[in-house]
């Protein structure tokens, strides 16, 4: 392995924890409909924890609602069951064909809590960034210490390191405050 490899691994591990942010600001409720809020609810179909979105086709008509519709009738149910178990905090109506999730606009406070809750994100996004930097710090102290490369490289190294570092914790907290901003918008 060389500076490079290690270098490109973790700007690639440093892009996916920012991906997973996003996916975590996805299922945030935001006061506006989003096909995503009920992407990782899963309904027990005929047994099997089944994800929502392969048992129906779930839209979004317009920007307070999401629809859902099963392709089988006998999921109409199992689905309303999990929306209601689910944390979102949304009862469905069940016309006997879809159902309907009007989305309630936010309280103030549910929006602070909903910051809070993107700020933690935000936070979990920027540690996993930091234990990216750890570990090829680490692998270039290696390097150094097996006699591949010379200590003058592997400074080289950790600053580029850290350069990806602060670029990506830069990255995390725009997210961040893009997010609180959409969450607090009205």
């Amino acid at each position: 392995m060389d500076i490079d490899t290690i270098l490109l691994n973790a700007e690639e591990r440093m892009e996916k924890a920012l991906e997973a942010l996003q996916r975590d600001f996805g299922k945030l409720r935001t006061g506006r409909a989003s096909a995503s809020l009920v992407d990782g609810l899963k309904a027990d179909y005929y047994g099997t924890p089944t994800p929502v979105g392969q048992m129906a086709s779930v839209a979004v008509p317009d920007s307070r609602t999401i629809t859902i519709q099963p392709w089988d009738k006998g999921g109409l149910a199992v689905i309303e069951k999990a929306i209601l178990k689910s944390d979102l905090g949304l009862t469905p109506v069940n016309d006997g064909r879809i159902l309907r999730i009007v989305i309630p606009p936010l309280t103030e406070e549910r929006r602070k809590e909903l910051v809070k809750v993107s700020r933690k994100y935000g936070e979990e996004a920027k540690v996993a960034v930091r234990n990216v930097r750890r570990d090829a710090n680490d692998a270039l102290k290696k390097l150094e210490k097996d006699k591949e490369i010379s200590e003058d490289e592997r400074k080289k190294g950790e600053e580029s390191v850290q350069k990806l570092t602060d670029k990506y914790v830069g990255d995390a907290d725009k997210r961040c405050a893009a997010k609180e901003k959409e969450i607090m918008d009205i």
